[in-house]
């Protein structure tokens, strides 16, 4: 009998009164104990998961463009080099314009990626003069 069988049949019995609460939440720790942590994710949700990852990091590149930056950014998100991209592009323009209509599709709904910011160190300014402020002078 596998972890879920198990649970379930304690939350049956549990139900049923066949078991107290004290009793319940005994087995069901000591289930969990000899039996480990409960199993990963099935494989059909880890890839649904997965795809979403990879569509949330879809962004359009700046450093490998031509015309938008979609080609650069769908090889940045996936395994496919960028001229494959391109290429594919291109041929599928001529299935009645349909891949010129995909190109422009992404370029409109895909983000542009985010510039990487390198903060430089702060130069160390001109310090104030010990003292009080200056007094502004008055008319």
């Amino acid at each position: 009998m596998n972890w879920a069988e198990q649970l379930e049949k304690l939350q049956q019995l549990h139900q049923q009164g066949a078991l107290t609460d004290e009793e319940y939440t005994a087995a069901k720790a000591r289930v969990i104990r000899d039996l480990g942590p409960a199993p990963a994710t099935p494989p059909a949700r880890a890839a649904i998961e997965q795809s979403r990852s990879a569509m949330q990091q879809l962004k359009r590149s700046l450093t490998d463009r031509w015309l938008g930056g979609v080609a650069g950014g769908l090889a940045e998100a996936t395994s496919i080099p960028t001229w494959a991209w391109r290429i594919l592009f291109i041929l599928t323009a001529f299935l009645h314009g349909l891949g010129i209509l995909m190109y422009v599709l992404l370029w409109v709904f895909v983000p542009i990626d985010k510039p990487m910011v390198i903060a430089a160190p702060a130069a160390p300014g001109p310090t104030p003069p010990p003292g009080p402020p200056p007094v502004p002078p008055t008319a």
